[in-house]
């Protein structure tokens, strides 16, 4: 599978919001979270004088665009630009460019530089939520949702889990 980039698309002004809602139900129905992972209306704060009073409100960092990291391919693709409100992607053509570390720097998003100390086949312990105290073994990791996915016995039989980070240890 190949990996993940950013992408910018163009919205119709004032829909940014209502585009990235609707992608994020379009991920949900046709199960997509593992292709598009994340979509973004980067916001900044503005300090604004309003009869004689400073008021901090967020504004769109860049209105009539959303950012959108996922793995390109003809079905994320055809999802994203097929969204209402979605004007097209942002790139020469037809064919989206992914942004650049350089472009994304100032856009405040990193790639996620996380270390754990754990890895697929280690044996963990839940130590918070649901599954408190039970002990798996990690098949998968996760790195940009950060969490790992480990079976757990339910019913008698395996079944696998998704747990956060913070919310598992190696067992010793």
């Amino acid at each position: 599978m190949s990996e993940a980039k950013w992408y910018v698309v163009h919205t119709y002004s004032g829909y940014e919001n209502k585009v990235k809602a609707n992608i994020e139900k379009t991920i949900e129905n046709r199960h997509l979270e593992d292709q598009i992972l994340e979509v973004r209306v980067p916001m900044e704060d503005v300090v604004e004088m309003r009869n004689g009073t400073q008021k901090s409100v967020q504004k769109k960092l860049f209105p009539g665009y959303v950012l959108l990291n996922m793995v390109m391919n003809d079905d994320t693709w055809y999802v994203v630009r097929n969204t209402r409100g979605v004007t097209g992607f942002v790139g020469p053509g037809s064919k989206p460019v992914p942004l650049t570390e350089e472009e994304m720097r100032p856009l405040g998003i990193q790639e996620p530089s996380i270390v754990v100390d754990f890895e697929e086949g280690d044996e963990v312990v839940v130590t918070g939520g649901a599954w408190k105290d039970t002990v798996g073994i990690i098949q998968s990791l996760n790195i940009q949702k950060q969490v790992a996915t480990i079976n757990v016995e339910l019913f008698g039989r395996e079944t696998p889990v998704e747990i956060s980070f913070l919310e598992i240890k190696k067992s010793n």
